[in-house]
């Protein structure tokens, strides 16, 4: 087949997907991030006269609290979600075969229900008559319900369930492709279990474990609807701010300019990940 045969082939395969994108998504993007360098009129709207000042507003103190206060819940999120996700994850990948697919399907099964209605359940599993603080007292270790709700522990506990799996199925994916004999091999030398672990099977998954962080950090710091409903709105994220700028102060430049701060972010986290990703298969290869 020629250069140009292949050339068509691969544009009649691609075209679908790419020209799919390129409608629903990059275009929607074009024109928000062009919305950006406006300003918002009188009475909602955009007024088009171009400006740097919905970019430098972002900046404001008020604002920055809200990003930084957004990232410390969403790092906080993905250290819990790598430990646990990581023994959960090794477990599954390390065991026998024929149970590897049934473990992997109850790790995927809450994406059988929609998000907006497992979020409701931590409502009814958190509040002060919940069924948690209610077997607490049953059991007698409290005496008075505890306050798990409309709180950031709220907030943190809801985002863990619902982006744990995005960090299962990540570091799964990098274990299962390590080579036993590797292991094996530093049993054999006399390392200890741990030393094992922590020199060879913990440098050889750092993809996975930098793509299962990047998934869950990413999905966490943009979410709007678990601080508005386990959060109780106490606790605004950038997302909620973002909504709220599009929905209630009719703000679409301004709302424009956070979501591309936060696309922004979102891409240089990718780009680390994919760097990680290159550095460790290097290092691999030279080994």
């Amino acid at each position: 087949m020629t250069k140009t045969g292949e050339l068509v082939q691969r544009l009649v395969l691609l075209g679908p997907g790419l020209g799919w994108l390129a409608l629903f998504l990059v275009v929607p993007c074009g024109v928000i991030f062009a919305y950006s360098f406006f300003l918002r009129g009188i009475y909602g709207g955009i007024d088009y006269v171009f400006t740097l000042e919905n970019y430098a507003r972002a900046f404001d103190p008020l604002y920055l609290s809200i990003f930084l206060n957004s990232a410390k819940i969403a790092a906080l999120t993905t250290a819990l979600a790598l430990l646990v996700g990581y023994p959960a994850a090794y477990l599954i990948a390390t065991g026998p075969r024929h149970r590897q697919v049934p473990l992997l399907i109850l790790v995927m099964l809450p994406f059988w229900s929609n998000y907006l209605i497992r979020t409701y359940a931590w409502i009814v599993l958190l509040n002060r008559e919940g069924l948690i603080n209610r077997a607490l007292v049953d059991i007698g270790l409290i005496e008075t319900p505890l306050p798990l709700l409309y709180n950031e522990f709220a907030i943190v506990t809801g985002l863990l369930y619902g982006y744990l799996p995005f960090m299962v199925l990540a570091l799964y994916s990098s274990i299962s492709r390590l080579n036993p004999e590797i292991r094996e091999a530093s049993a054999d030398l006399g390392a200890p279990g741990w030393r094992t672990f922590l020199r060879v099977t913990l440098p050889l998954t750092l993809p996975g474990i930098a793509a299962g962080s990047v998934f869950v950090f990413v999905l966490s710091i943009g979410n709007f609807i678990t601080p508005d409903l386990l959060g109780g709105g106490r606790t605004v994220m950038v997302g909620n701010l973002i909504y709220d700028q599009f929905l209630s102060a009719r703000d679409w430049p301004f709302g424009a300019s956070l979501a591309f701060l936060l696309i922004g972010l979102m891409m240089l986290l990718l780009f680390a990940q994919a760097w990680a990703v290159n550095r460790a298969q290097g290092e691999r290869a030279r080994a």
